[in-house]
Formats: C-alpha cells, structure tokens, sequence
C-alpha cells in the first residue's frame, strides 16, 4: 500500500469519490509537472453545504466545510494521479473563497480546514501557499469553494 494511502487510513480518513463537474469544464488539468484542480464545493454526507458567515451559518460548520473541500481536492488528485497519490510531490497552492457578510474578516481561518488537512495527510509537501478571500456569493449558495495546484513526480 502507498505511503498516502497509509496516511489516509491512520487517519481514518475515507475520500469521497472525486466530484463531476458541474458545467463546461474539467476536474483537473495536467500541465508540465503541475496538476490544476478546478474549485470543489463542500459537500458532507451527500449534502452541498450552503449558507453565509455571518449571517446563516457559524464559522466552526464553514471551516468543516472547507476540510470537505480538502478531502475533494484529495479525490481529484488521486484520480489525476491514476490512483497513486504517493506521485505528489508537493501541493503547491490553494486558493479559496469564503461565501460571508461584507464585514467578515478571518476567511484565513475558514481556508484553514483546508490547508491543515493537507499538512495532515501529505506532511511537509503538504504545506504550500494559498489565498483566502471573502465574497458576497458562491456557485449554489455554497459556503466555501478551494481550488489547488499539486506537483507531481
């Protein structure tokens, strides 16, 4: 079994199946030895998390949802990776975007249910840089939306 895979089972951690896109594009794109994943939506136990921080919805329940962001990032990287995320070499940036209130200012801790679940599972290659934003809506009326670059092997 792979290192990763290893990984995912000490953490008890079970990868969604990798979501299909939902308009005119793909999941991801391999450039070089970059990998560009589209942005992934929460969804957790077959639900799309939705609401806006600050308003509808608290900011434990959006970091949650952003960690199921995470875990859809992972998916599209296994598939990418031919089921083989040991060829990751490094995530190399996310991006994500908070869907809150005008006067909402820590999307940093939202964006973190993401980023620590990647130093979780693939350690030091999993610490990268990232941008995190806040924005009046998001596709659906989701919460949060991460996109990613990984390099691979």
């Amino acid at each position: 079994m792979s290192i990763i895979k290893n990984k995912l089972e000490s953490l008890n951690i079970i990868l969604p199946p990798a979501p299909a896109p939902a308009a005119n594009y793909v999941p991801t794109v391999k450039s070089g030895n970059l990998i560009f994943v589209s942005g992934q939506i929460p969804i957790i136990d077959g639900k799309m998390i939705v609401g806006k921080v600050g308003y509808s919805i608290e900011i434990e329940e959006a970091t949650a949802a952003a960690r199921a962001c995470g875990l859809a990032i992972i998916a599209q990287l296994n598939e990418a990776t031919n089921f083989n995320l040991d060829k990751i070499s490094r995530i190399v940036k996310l991006g994500g975007f908070v869907n809150c209130i005008d006067t909402f200012t820590q999307q940093p801790e939202i964006i973190n249910g993401t980023s620590n679940l990647m130093v979780e599972v693939f350690g030091e290659a999993g610490k990268h840089s990232r941008f995190a934003v806040g924005t009046n809506s998001l596709p659906r009326g989701v919460v949060v939306e991460v996109e990613a670059i990984a390099e691979i092997k």
